[in-house]
């Protein structure tokens, strides 16, 4: 299970929010792409990039700025926010990002999304993230009808793979996991389509989180505020689920 920080840009600069909150912003660098090439030198080998200004405007947002981590970072990255048009996949996935994450667009139009995964499958993931059972849309600011699972069921159907859950509730917060919660997530996937992948996100606070998700054999676990605050040294956190595994 790789450990995957989490880098959220947002008027330029690196930021965690709490709950997806617009106005409970910790900024913790003013050079995100520093920032993206810090966490590869304490050994990631996959970033989570999201414009948060393009996620809840859909406008070009941090463009420039996700484009030049994904060329410099080295490592696989997945790109996040503002993707709502057609174009925007074809343009990230031209740009070198290993995958596009998408979700308003999965929601509001998904014939494009899955006309897209025709020629791209492997690069699409779709973000399931939560907010009391419903599925958060345009940077998490409006809170659609659709339930977690009916998006789940509808995207596997149409061709997806790849899931990244995120619980609204507990992102940014340092409050650590639902688990029982995550569990019916990992059995809606895994019902779905047999050989999907997930990766988590939200309130990862400690390394005995991170074990705690080994049994859900995840592709991965998306880190932010506890990589920033010191509450997670990723080294140490990626010694601890390597030994863990040799158990």
């Amino acid at each position: 299970m790789e450990i995957i920080p989490a880098i959220d840009i947002r008027g330029g600069k690196c930021v965690q929010l709490k709950q997806g909150d617009y106005a409970r912003e910790t900024v913790y660098g003013v050079d995100p792409v520093a920032m993206a090439m810090h966490w590869v030198s304490q050994g990631a080998h996959r970033l989570h990039v999201v414009d948060l200004d393009a996620a809840k405007d859909g406008g070009p947002g941090n463009e420039a700025i996700v484009a030049r981590i994904v060329r410099q970072a080295g490592v696989p990255v997945q790109v996040a926010g503002g993707v709502r048009d057609h174009l925007a996949i074809h343009r990230w996935i031209d740009s070198g990002a290993e995958r596009v994450v998408i979700g308003t667009l999965a929601i509001e139009q998904p014939e494009v999304v899955e006309k897209a995964m025709v020629k791209h499958r492997e690069k699409i993931a779709i973000a399931i993230d939560a907010r009391g059972g419903k599925a958060a849309v345009k940077g998490w600011v409006e809170t659609s009808e659709a339930s977690v699972d009916a998006i789940i069921r509808d995207m596997a159907a149409r061709g997806a793979r790849h899931f990244i859950y995120t619980d609204i509730s507990r992102d940014g917060m340092l409050d650590h996991l639902d688990a029982a919660g995550f569990k019916q997530v990992v059995d809606d996937v895994r019902r779905a389509r047999a050989d999907s992948t997930l990766i988590y996100s939200g309130g990862v606070t400690s390394i005995d989180d991170l074990t705690a998700l080994r049994p859900y054999d995840l592709e991965g676990a998306i880190v932010g505020t506890a990589l920033y605050d010191g509450r997670i040294d990723l080294g140490e956190a990626q010694r601890a689920l390597e030994a863990a595994d040799g158990a």
